[in-house]
């Protein structure tokens, strides 16, 4: 019986999210991922590659990634490599929204 490391890649082909025109994946790095977990992303970045757009959103530098992906710089330069082609980079600094508006209910 296969197990369900196994069968995740097949079950991430069959999901919606595959198909969509504009995949958003917000808070990448939060919390590091697992290796399965990381493995799991690679796929569905991989899968997604010049397929549909993806939008991550992260706190984390380009270098900080391989910390992100457990621990895998082999896997976070491949990552990195299909989503840096043809894309747009934003770097918004300043204070977060939640944030400005939090320090402004609590004056």
């Amino acid at each position: 019986m296969k197990r369900d490391a196994e069968l995740a890649p097949q079950r991430l082909r069959r999901k919606k999210y595959n198909n969509v025109s504009m995949l958003i994946v917000d808070e990448v790095g939060f919390q590091p991922m697992s290796r399965a977990e990381a493995s799991l992303f690679f796929r569905l970045v991989s899968y997604r590659y010049q397929r549909g757009s993806t939008l991550i959103t992260t706190n984390k530098a380009v270098k900080d990634w391989p910390e992100i992906l457990a621990g895998d710089e082999a896997m976070a330069a491949a990552l990195l490599d299909r989503l840096l082609h043809h894309c747009n980079v934003f770097h918004i600094k300043g204070r977060s929204y939640r944030l400005r508006d939090l320090e402004r209910l609590l004056k």
